[in-house]
């Protein structure tokens, strides 16, 4: 089996209100060679929560990827880590119902992070937000930009 590229991803999301107005965006990093190489992607809705903000930027990281990889996804969301640490595989064998037999919420994007995570090997780490990150930060200033734009 040919060894899977390593990938950094760090990604945040971000609303102006919730609901409201809302980014997120990437950054992906890998070796290249001397150094590093780095692709960045952003966006926005309209109408939307932070929790599916914080999902699609995890999403879209990961969907920018072009071969499986061995991933190191960064966040500085709680729901996200846990989600895709202790919860996603109980919620999809229980046919994405909680453990008090309700319906999970943004299923649809739940459902996308399963996908992306049969495709690649994904271990994700939880960054306390507003600490000064370095990549933490850059990933929160675009999508708070993303959503500024919405106003």
């Amino acid at each position: 089996m040919p060894v899977r590229p390593r990938v950094e991803i760090f990604c945040d999301g971000a609303c102006l209100g919730n609901p409201g107005p809302g980014g997120w965006a990437y950054l992906l990093r890998s070796r290249a060679r001397g150094g590093y190489a780095e692709k960045e992607g952003s966006g926005g809705q309209q109408e939307t929560t932070n929790n599916r903000m914080e999902l699609t930027a995890a999403i879209r990281g990961l969907e920018a990827l072009t071969r499986p990889c061995s991933v190191e996804l960064f966040s500085d969301s709680q729901y996200v880590v846990k989600g895709l640490r202790e919860w996603m595989a109980a919620w999809s064998r229980a046919g994405w119902r909680k453990a008090d037999r309700s319906p999970v919420l943004n299923v649809d994007l739940w459902q996308d992070l399963e996908r992306l995570s049969a495709i690649h090997s994904v271990a994700p780490h939880w960054v306390r937000g507003h600490s000064g990150h370095p990549e933490n930060e850059r990933v929160d200033r675009l999508a708070r930009a993303r959503a500024e734009e919405l106003l």
